[in-house]
C-alpha cells in the first residue's frame, strides 16, 4: 500500500511540475522544410530584441514572448509615370524607376523611405490660343481658351506676330525623395499558418522637384504656323475620339519633338541656388505584394503624388476663361522587386510576412496534446499505466519502479517464478532458475573477468553508467508513443537528469541515438529514427542551454531492438532514444534520405504512405 502510495505520488508530481514550469513541447521540424517561407519560422531567444523576456514567456514566467529581430527590406520599382494636369497625358508617354527600403516597426505598420525619379509626356489634341487673338480679329474663336500667360508663350502672341495659337506639347522630368508609412494586415491570420500575399496602403511625405519643357518652336527657331489647316482641326473632329487621335496623329509629324523650351516656373517658391525648385510632395498608393520565398517578394503598387503645383505640365491655366488653380497630379502605376536583408540565423523575415498569432496558436495546440493525468493501474503492479513500461505484469509479481517484472540475478525468469532469485552469476539455471554450480568450485579472477564482460555487454536495457572526474552517473533513455517523434511529459524527468549530468561534467561529450521498432520500412525508420534523436537533442538545446557540439546526433532505426520479438510491450521498448558517453569513432549523422515523417507535434509533415502497417 505505501509503495503503491509513493508511486501516485510520484505520477502527480511529474505531471504537474511539467506543466508549472510551462516546458514546451518541442516541435520536430523537417530540415527539408525548416527554411519553407510558408512553414512557422523557428525563433530563438537570441533572434530576439530581449532574449531574456523571450526565455521567460518559454518557461511560463512571463506573459508575452519578445519582438522578433527582423530583416530590413531593400527594393527596387519601375512603371508607368504620367501626370494629370491642363495637358492631355500620352499613353503610354512616360515611365519611372526608384528604390526604397523598408522596415517593420510593428507586424501592421512599417515605414518605407522612397526616392523616385520619372519622365512624362503630354500633347493636347485642344487648339489653346494667345489671350489677346481675339481682339485682333483673327479666325480663331475666343472661346477655345488660352493659357498663354507667361512670357514663355510670347512667341505666339499675335501682337509680336505670332501665330496666336497653338497645340500643348510638354516633357517633364520629376524627382522626390519621401518618407511613407506602410499599413498592411494580410499577415494577421486565424486558419492558416503564413500569408502568401499582403495588401497593404501607404500615406507619405516628402519633396520633389521638376522640370518641364516644351515643344513651342520648330527647327528654325519659329513657332509652329498654320497648325489648324494642317492638322484639319474642327469642333466636330475634336468631339470624337478617333477624331482627337488624328489631330495627334498629324501634330506628331509636324512638331519636331525637340522640347526646347523650359516651362515657366513660380517665383519665390524654395529653390536649390537659382535654377532646381522644390516642392512638399504627400504621396499616397495601394499595392499587393505576393512572397516568393523568405528572400524575395514582388509586388504592383499605384502611387499618387500630389504637391500644390500647376506647372508639372508647363500650363497653369486649361483656358484664359477657366483660370482655376488645379495643381497637377502625378500618376505612377509600378512593379516592385524586393529582397529580405540579414542572416536568417539571427533575424527573421519583416514582420509585415509574420503571423503575430502563430505562438499563441501553436501553444494552444502543444497543450491539447500533453496527456491528462490519469492514475489508472491496469496491471495492479502499483505503478500507473502512463508511467509503466510494462502494462501487463503477472498478479503477484514484484515490480521495479519502471514496472518492469523483477529479474534479480538477471537469468531471465522473474523473482516470482524463480525458486532462486538470487543465483550465483556466471552459470546456466534450469527451469526452476536454480544455477547449476559445480560442486567444490572456487571462482577466480578469470572467472570475475568473465562474468563482468557477460554482464556489461547482455544487459542493454539499464543506463548507461557515466564515469569521469565529476563523479559517477547513469543516462537513462526515453521512449515514444508509436510513430511519433515528440517527447513526452512523462520523460521530462530522464531529460532533465541528463542536462544536469552534462552542467555537472563540461567536458562530457554524449550520443543520443535513435530507434525504432521493425513495423515499416527500413528507410522510414531511419528517418522515424532521426527525427527522435533531433528531438531530444533540440529539447537539451533549447531548454537547458547544453553546447550543440556536445552531442552527437546518431540513430539506428530498427536495426539494434532493446528487446527482442512482437508486442505491445516489446515495440514500446524498441521505440527508444538512448544516451551514452562518446567514443571516438561516434559522429553526427546527417538526416538520411526518406519521405517526411509525421513528427506528431504542431507541425505536420507529410503522412508516410508505406506497405506495412501503421505504428513504429
Amino acid at each position: 500500500m505505501t509503495k503503491r502510495f509513493l508511486t501516485l505520488m510520484l505520477a502527480a508530481f511529474t505531471f504537474f511540475a511539467a506543466h508549472a514550469q510551462e516546458e514546451e513541447v518541442i516541435e520536430v521540424i523537417e530540415e527539408t522544410v525548416v527554411n519553407d517561407a510558408f512553414i512557422t519560422p523557428v525563433i530563438s531567444d537570441d533572434m530576439t530584441i530581449d532574449p531574456e523576456q523571450n526565455e521567460q514567456w518559454r518557461l511560463g514566467q512571463y506573459k508575452y514572448s519578445a519582438k522578433p529581430k527582423n530583416a530590413w527590406e531593400l527594393g527596387v520599382h519601375a512603371g508607368h509615370f504620367f501626370i494629370d494636369g491642363d495637358v492631355d497625358r500620352k499613353l503610354p508617354g512616360g515611365f519611372g524607376l526608384g528604390l526604397h527600403l523598408r522596415k517593420a516597426i510593428h507586424y501592421a505598420f512599417s515605414i518605407r523611405g522612397d526616392l523616385f525619379y520619372g519622365q512624362a509626356k503630354g500633347l493636347d489634341p485642344h487648339m489653346w490660343s494667345s489671350p489677346d487673338a481675339t481682339k485682333a480679329g483673327t479666325a480663331a474663336p475666343g472661346d477655345n481658351g488660352g493659357g498663354l500667360v507667361e512670357s514663355t508663350f510670347s512667341a505666339y502672341k499675335l501682337s509680336n506676330g505670332g501665330p496666336g495659337y497653338w497645340f500643348p506639347s510638354h516633357k517633364t522630368t520629376y524627382i522626390y525623395g519621401a518618407l511613407q508609412g506602410v499599413i498592411n494586415i494580410g499577415n494577421i491570420l486565424f486558419h492558416n499558418e503564413r500569408n502568401k500575399w499582403n495588401w497593404y496602403m501607404t500615406i507619405g511625405a516628402g519633396l520633389d522637384s521638376h522640370k518641364a519643357e516644351l515643344d513651342l518652336l520648330d527647327g528654325n527657331g519659329n513657332p509652329y504656323f498654320n497648325l489648324i489647316d494642317q492638322t484639319q482641326w474642327t469642333h466636330e473632329k475634336f468631339n470624337t475620339k478617333s477624331g482627337r487621335q488624328d489631330i495627334k496623329d498629324a501634330l506628331e509629324g509636324i512638331y519636331d519633338g525637340e522640347y526646347e523650351t523650359e516651362g515657366f516656373k513660380k517665383a519665390g517658391i524654395f529653390r536649390l541656388g537659382d535654377e532646381t525648385n522644390i516642392h512638399v510632395v504627400f504621396t499616397t498608393s495601394a499595392g499587393v505584394s505576393r512572397k516568393i520565398n523568405k528572400r524575395f517578394n514582388i509586388g504592383l503598387e499605384h502611387q499618387v503624388m500630389l504637391s500644390d503645383n500647376d506647372y508639372l505640365d508647363g500650363i497653369k491655366f486649361r483656358t484664359s476663361e477657366d483660370q482655376t488653380n488645379n495643381a497637377d497630379i502625378g500618376h505612377y502605376t509600378n512593379l516592385r522587386l524586393a529582397v529580405n536583408l540579414g542572416n536568417f540565423d539571427s533575424v527573421t523575415e519583416p514582420l509585415y510576412w509574420m503571423n503575430p498569432l502563430d505562438a499563441a496558436m501553436n501553444d494552444v495546440a502543444a497543450l491539447k496534446q500533453r496527456p491528462e493525468l490519469d492514475l489508472t493501474d491496469a496491471d495492479g503492479d502499483g505503478i500507473v499505466d502512463m508511467l509503466d513500461q510494462e502494462l501487463d505484469t503477472p498478479d503477484g509479481c514484484a515490480v521495479d519502479t519502471r514496472g518492469i517484472t523483477l529479474d534479480s540475478d538477471g537469468d531471465g525468469l522473474a523473482d516470482c517464478k524463480d525458486k532462486e532469485p538470487y543465483s550465483p552469476p556466471g552459470y546456466q539455471v534450469d527451469a526452476e532458475g536454480v544455477a547449476d554450480v559445480p560442486v567444490a568450485c572456487c571462482i577466480t579472477e578469470d572467472d570475475v573477468n568473465r562474468i563482468v564482460d557477460e554482464k556489461t555487454a547482455s544487459i542493454r536495457s539499464t543506463p548507461t553508467v557515466v564515469e569521469s572526474g565529476c563523479g559517477e552517473w547513469f543516462l537513462p533513455m526515453i521512449h515514444f508513443d508509436s510513430g511519433k517523434s515528440y517527447i513526452k511529459p512523462e520523460f521530462y524527468g530522464q531529460l532533465h537528469h541528463v542536462a544536469t549530468v552534462m552542467k555537472m561534467c563540461p567536458e562530457l561529450c554524449i550520443v543520443a541515438q535513435g530507434h525504432t521498432d521493425n513495423r515499416n520500412s527500413n528507410e522510414f525508420n531511419n528517418v522515424l529514427s532521426y527525427n527522435r534523436a533531433k528531438a531530444a537533442v533540440d529539447y537539451l538545446s533549447s531548454n537547458y542551454g547544453i553546447d550543440r557540439s556536445r552531442i552527437k546526433l546518431m540513430y539506428g532505426g530498427e536495426d539494434n531492438p532493446l528487446v527482442n520479438g512482437s508486442g505491445a510491450s516489446n515495440n514500446y521498448m524498441n521505440r527508444r532514444v538512448e544516451f551514452r558517453v562518446c567514443s571516438g569513432n561516434d559522429f553526427d549523422m546527417g538526416r538520411p534520405a526518406g519521405a517526411s515523417v509525421n513528427s506528431g507535434s504542431v507541425i505536420q509533415g507529410s503522412q508516410y504512405n508505406g506497405n506495412k502497417s501503421s505504428g513504429y
